[in-house]
């Protein structure tokens, strides 16, 4: 029983990171056309009145007191912090550059997770991870002209610290409620932020934004900030926050795959061989024991 409920459980959570993976490319197009805060803005607050319409119309109660400081916590990395730091970084960095550098993501939801869900992965399991994260530091280092990291890598580093946490107090969260109520709260709870920043930052005019770049709109805030977390949180809450958020490795590939269709990237071997070298610390990590408290 419990076999299957984890299988489940990396089922769902690959579904998830398919589902998210879409996110990097979308948002590199549709910040070519729209300005990226007001992209962050609009996006949750979109997202904001659907998980408001949802969550009125299964007639859903209000959280618990004593979960309402990780849901605000959890919101400020999953609202804002990630997905503000990540519209920056696609001005400025490829789509396939930047999939490859989030497969860090998995070892900052595996330290966050020791935090604020009591995992306890094994030594194999951050092993696994760290060799991943050093994979991935390598990519990024040898993609420049100097030793150092670019401006859009800075915001995708960032963007890898708020998605470790808001995955992880998602993941706890979701132990309390079911995962689309936890992410429903989320963006409910910044609605008032979020639609004020919306009108604030609204541009002068849409006249010359390309359809494409409106059905990146679309995606962004209703797919990657609303439907991914339903299939993710439940994931998690099944199967640990640590184990399923190791599946991010796997999201190099598919926006590496997405890059070329949707942004016009040529797709080199080396990132394809850095990819795949990240997706191997993956079915071992995959193999290691993780003790959940």
């Amino acid at each position: 029983m419990t076999f299957s409920r984890d299988k489940l459980g990396l089922l769902l959570g690959f579904a998830g990171v398919v589902l998210f993976g879409g996110t990097l490319p979308v948002t590199r197009l549709t910040v070519a056309w729209i300005d990226p805060l007001f992209l962050t803005a609009a996006r949750a607050a979109i997202a904001g009145c659907t998980g408001l319409a949802l969550l009125i119309a299964l007639r859903r109660p209000l959280p618990p007191r004593a979960l309402w400081r990780n849901i605000l916590l959890a919101g400020s990395c999953t609202v804002v912090a990630f997905p503000a730091l990540m519209a920056l970084a696609m001005v400025s960095v490829p789509a396939a550059h930047g999939g490859v550098v989030l497969g860090i993501l998995p070892l900052a939801t595996a330290a966050a997770a020791t935090v604020v869900a009591h995992e306890r992965p094994s030594g194999g399991f951050w092993l696994a991870s760290i060799a991943g994260a050093a994979i991935v530091v390598v990519f990024v280092l040898r993609q420049n002209d100097t030793l150092a990291l670019a401006t859009g890598d800075l915001y995708l580093l960032g963007t890898v610290v708020a998605g470790g946490f808001g995955y992880a107090l998602s993941g706890q969260l979701s132990r309390s409620m079911p995962g689309w109520e936890a992410i429903s709260w989320q963006v409910v709870l910044f609605l008032p932020l979020t639609i004020a920043a919306s009108l604030v930052l609204w541009p002068a005019s849409f006249a010359d934004v390309p359809a494409q770049a409106w059905a990146g709109f679309a995606y962004v805030s209703f797919v990657s900030m609303f439907l991914a977390f339903f299939v993710f949180n439940a994931a998690m809450a099944i199967a640990g926050v640590a184990r399923v958020g190791q599946l991010m490795l796997l999201q190099p590939f598919v926006i590496v795959a997405l890059a070329l269709p949707i942004n016009g990237e040529a797709v080199e071997l080396a990132t394809l061989g850095y990819a795949a070298a990240v997706v191997a610390t993956v079915i071992v990590g995959q193999r290691m024991r993780v003790t959940r408290g």
